[in-house]
């Protein structure tokens, strides 16, 4: 056994052991030092079911600022007390107000650039001054954007402050004269979430609302919107989506095509075509059908978009936390498929190289919950599988495609 580090007294040795001795059989107990990563370790069999065991032992230390650890080791239940790991930090909720009005800004503009049939003029300040001008048309794109993206970003806090977890407000970023105007959004646990349960909380409620908020407007902008022949050339500017199994879906509902219809099928099977175009982007459906997409048809299928991103099976990612809570530290042996697959996109669609060098960067590490004894309970189990069905129906191979396909 070592001894405590100088700073420590026997009053804490047996302070320590008394809590931990209420919730846990102790069968040995080492004793370590802040530099060694841990101040005791206690190893032995849970007393008390494990939420409640770690939820009784963390009130009795939060007076001294220690964390404890739950973790599973050969077999046994081991409790390690370390200093605090909790960000007390505040928050500067100015900036988050900051962030989000620059985004709302950024985010107009986009939508107005979506529908723009004003005058053009060479000089950029003209220009500006004619897209302001119109800024109210960009009104029913941003409020839907917005609308998904706020129903993510609040799914994530609301659950994380439901389960007591400190959290910040949402900081979205602005990206000025892109076609969103914007990319997306974030919030920052200030602290690690207490188990399993309370990590797939938090993580799936984010694309679970603002799936529910991008669906019905996705839907509503199809039924809105008009189906136009393509052009045989592709003009300067334009843009093809690309599809996800619901959006095929979704247009199918909406229209009763299959869209985008291309002229012909040539010599291929209707459903060996669709395969290869879903995959692909080829062969170009230039000449045929599809439908011309309104503001609100627009935001909505770049809120499925966003829902796909988010719910990549890597890393911090809502859909790395999916997988992470199904298969604890196994999940990491996905992430050279998921990369590799990324990679072969990107042949056709550049954007996945650069998510591909953000998820290596990234996403090699996953959140790991105070308690890692408490595993996830049956009905959690099914909402982190049906997080990961839900990926698969909004995946876009080929988000975007120009006259290259790509």
């Amino acid at each position: 056994m070592m001894s405590l580090n100088e700073t420590e007294s026997p009053t804490h040795e047996v302070l320590f052991s008394r809590l931990v001795g209420r919730v846990l059989r102790i069968d040995d107990t080492t004793w370590g030092s802040s530099k060694q990563g841990y101040l005791a370790r206690f190893r032995g069999q849970l007393l008390i079911d494990s939420v409640d065991a770690f939820d009784q032992l963390a009130q009795a230390l939060k007076p001294k600022d220690i964390t404890p650890i739950f973790r599973n080791e050969d077999d046994k239940h081991v409790i390690y007390l370390m200093e605090s790991v909790a960000n007390t930090k505040k928050s500067n909720p100015w900036i988050n107000l900051g962030l989000f009005l620059l985004t709302v800004v950024s985010v107009l503009i986009a939508g107005t650039l979506y529908g723009y049939e004003g005058p053009v003029s060479d000089d950029p300040i003209i220009l500006m001054k004619h897209i302001f001008s119109n800024l109210l048309s960009g009104v029913p794109f941003a409020a839907s954007m917005l609308g998904i993206l706020l129903a993510h970003e609040f799914g994530h806090y609301l659950a994380a402050r439901y389960h007591k977890t400190n959290v910040t407000l949402p900081y979205f970023i602005p990206f000025p004269l892109s076609l969103f105007g914007t990319m997306g959004a974030f919030i920052q646990l200030k602290e690690p979430p207490r188990n399993k349960r309370i990590l797939l909380d938090i993580g799936i409620a984010g694309p679970l609302a603002g799936f529910v908020v991008a669906v019905p407007i996705l839907m509503y902008g199809l039924f809105t919107s008009e189906v136009h022949p393509l052009p045989a050339q592709f003009p300067d500017g334009m843009l093809l989506e690309g599809n996800s199994l619901l959006y095929l879906l979704a247009k199918y509902a909406a229209t009763g095509l299959w869209l985008p219809e291309p002229v012909s099928f040539g010599a291929l099977h209707p459903i060996i075509y669709w395969i290869r175009y879903f995959f692909t982007g080829y062969p170009s459906p230039l000449g045929g059908t599809d439908i011309l997409l309104n503001d609100y048809a627009w935001a909505g299928w770049a809120g499925l978009l966003v829902t796909a991103l988010n719910l990549i099976p890597a890393g911090q990612l809502d859909g790395g936390h999916l997988i992470y809570v199904l298969f604890g530290k196994r999940a990491t042996r996905l992430l050279p498929y998921i990369l590799g697959t990324l990679l072969l996109l990107g042949l056709i669609w550049q954007g996945w190289w650069l998510w591909a060098v953000l998820i290596f960067i990234l996403g090699r590490v996953h959140a790991e919950p105070l308690d890692q004894i408490t595993q996830l309970d049956r009905r959690r189990k099914y909402m982190a599988v049906l997080g990961l069905i839900i990926f698969v129906l909004v995946f876009t191979p080929i988000p975007l495609m120009t006259g290259f396909g790509g």
